[in-house]
């Protein structure tokens, strides 16, 4: 399994609209697009700093999936218009990191005072 990570920033001001956009269309469209391999996308946001950091990070199975949704040149950010204008900054560029270890955990709540 590969992860895909890529960084973009926004103003304060700019957070919110920016994750509505990526939770209601931009992830929706990437989904839409069925592309064989691709397992999961996660979006994380963290605020501070006088800015709002936002990290997508997609599991793929193999890197021709990740060649099958980015194209010949895997590592280019597939950052839609509507998405760049909300941003500050953002990575033009992803990394690719094999995923080693991954360990669900049970839930522990359960059954317990």
């Amino acid at each position: 399994m590969i992860a895909r990570i890529w960084h973009g920033w926004t103003t304060p001001a700019n957070a919110d609209a920016y994750q509505q956009l990526m939770c209601d269309v931009v992830i929706p469209a990437f989904e839409a697009r069925a592309v064989a391999g691709l397992m999961q996308i996660d979006l994380l946001r963290r605020d501070g700093d006088g800015e709002s950091e936002f990290t997508t990070v997609m599991l793929f199975d193999t890197i021709e999936a990740i060649e099958r949704f980015a194209g010949d040149d895997a590592t280019l950010a597939q950052v839609p218009p509507d998405a760049r204008v909300l941003l500050a900054r953002s990575d033009a560029r992803t990394t690719h990191h094999i995923v080693v270890d991954r360990r669900t955990q049970p839930d522990h709540s359960r059954g317990r005072a």
